[in-house]
């Protein structure tokens, strides 16, 4: 019996967890979820055990409900608590709350503060609260002394998990402690100086230090930390000074200076791409905490608010169309190649705003070099909006048999394509100076602009150039 289990967790541990295309294995998940239904302990972690936390954490993603719970409840001690920070934050919340809070807490007491954090942050106060009252009073202070700092700060995203000397130790005596001290930081790239009251003196990086000799004293080695992270500060700030820097770790200080904790690479890589995510989703109207795994009347009533603001503005374009109601009735041709003017001016608005957005994200679109771009932008628009004017002027004035038809739409294209690049550009600033998110709002605007000046730069121009109405 003993051998026929060996054997199976020994097939178990040959499978592939992914396949050619990188995603997890149709026949590894198959067996996971065996090994689930069957409670089988031994093959379950046999399958699992040497898992990275982001495989797990796919696996997890891929598991119903049910199978999510029985697998960690089987794993036991051996299920990895990091796994959960890879997950959808409704998946997650969901998982925690199926699970009793001296079971979470248990998971947790292995993981680095920050992302501990993280997986607490996302429950009501309550539900966090019955976690922390089973965890040791130093790491509950901790972790409460973090989550007390403001969402999305370098306090939420910072490890309090560091290394801190005096200035009087030793380059020996600083790698004997690392070498004999048993609860230090799994990954670590400086060690820092700090005073008597924690303020922070400097730093010694690990590759200065393990090239120096052992007498020498930490303040003779130590840097001047220039890039200092303040635990108030934006964690998009964060992330862009260690892109601009090229940094790996920074410290983190609060208000009075004291050393709390640092942030590390692979924190401000999650910040990255966070960011880039929620301001992908604002530029659609998605709201920034929606997930694949929400529910249909969540997705739905997150994306309504912006959706009615769509409608109103369409109302504002038909409205326009609406002036020119004589001039269609006699001549049919415009209904059918107005859209061509509003939907190209809509694409290219679309293509500067999202260049403006990003630019304003990066800060590297600022009022020093405003104008210079918003040139730019306008002169883009009336260079691709004279070459696609000729294509569709050409293309018009053969479908309908009438040269003057293709001059009117090809001269509103060029208008509207040199709009489009104007208030593509001018929206997004102007959003931005009243200090709101030119991401949330600034699709909608654009489109409205683009389509009312599409449609009276095309149907005035015919009005006026054929005589109707």
């Amino acid at each position: 019996m003993r051998e026929d289990a060996d054997t199976a967790i020994a097939e178990s541990e040959a499978l592939p967890v992914r396949d050619e295309e990188g995603d997890l294995s149709e026949a590894f998940r198959a067996a996971v979820e065996e090994a689930i239904d069957a409670r089988d302990v031994d093959r379950l972690k046999g399958l699992t055990g040497d898992l990275h936390e982001a495989d797990l954490g796919d696996l997890i993603e891929e598991l119903d409900a049910d199978e999510r719970r029985r697998l960690i409840e089987m794993l036991g001690p051996a299920f990895d608590f990091t796994a959960l920070t890879e997950l959808d934050e409704t998946v997650r919340v969901s998982i925690l709350r199926s699970l009793s809070p001296l079971t979470v807490a248990r998971g947790m007491r292995d993981l680095d503060s920050d992302d501990a954090v993280y997986i607490l942050e996302d429950l009501d106060e309550a539900e966090m609260a019955a976690v922390l009252e089973h965890l040791p009073a130093p790491e509950r202070v901790a972790l409460r002394r973090s989550l007390d700092y403001p969402e999305e700060s370098a306090g939420r995203r910072m490890q309090t998990e560091f290394i801190a000397v005096p200035p009087f130790w030793t380059v020996g005596r600083t790698i004997d402690y690392m070498r004999e001290t048993p609860d230090l930081p799994e990954t670590f790239y400086e060690v820092f100086v700090v005073d008597p009251a924690y303020r922070l003196v400097g730093a010694v990086s690990l590759d200065r230090l393990l090239r120096t000799r052992r007498p020498v004293l930490m303040t003779a080695v130590k840097t001047e930390q220039a890039k200092v992270v303040k635990a108030s500060d934006d964690q998009e700030d964060v992330a862009r000074m260690f892109e601009r820097y090229n940094l790996v770790s920074a410290p983190v200080v609060d208000d009075a200076g004291r050393l709390v904790g640092v942030m590390t690479i692979d924190d401000v890589v999650d910040v990255i791409q966070e960011e880039a995510d929620e301001d992908l989703r604002a530029l659609a109207g998605v709201g920034s905490d929606e997930e694949l795994s929400d529910t249909v009347a969540y997705t739905a009533r997150s994306r309504l608010p912006w959706l009615t603001v769509n409608l109103g503005t369409a109302f504002v374009s038909a409205s326009i169309i609406g002036l020119f109601e004589a001039t269609i009735e006699k001549m049919v041709a415009l209904a059918v190649l107005m859209p061509i003017v509003a939907s190209m001016g809509g694409n290219a608005g679309t293509q500067t705003m999202t260049v403006a957005v990003r630019a304003l994200a990066t800060k590297d679109l600022s009022s020093h070099n405003a104008r210079r771009i918003v040139g730019r932008e306008v002169l883009v628009g009336l260079v691709n909006g004279t070459m696609l004017a000729c294509m569709l002027g050409l293309i018009a004035g053969l479908w309908f048999a009438n040269a003057q038809l293709g001059a009117v739409i090809a001269s509103a294209l060029v208008m509207n394509m040199m709009m489009a690049g104007l208030f593509g550009i001018l929206i997004p600033l102007g959003i931005s100076r009243l200090k709101l998110d030119p991401a949330v709002a600034s699709g909608v605007f654009v489109t409205m602009v683009t389509d009312t000046v599409g449609f009276f730069a095309f149907l005035g121009l015919a009005t006026w150039w054929f005589g109707a109405g």
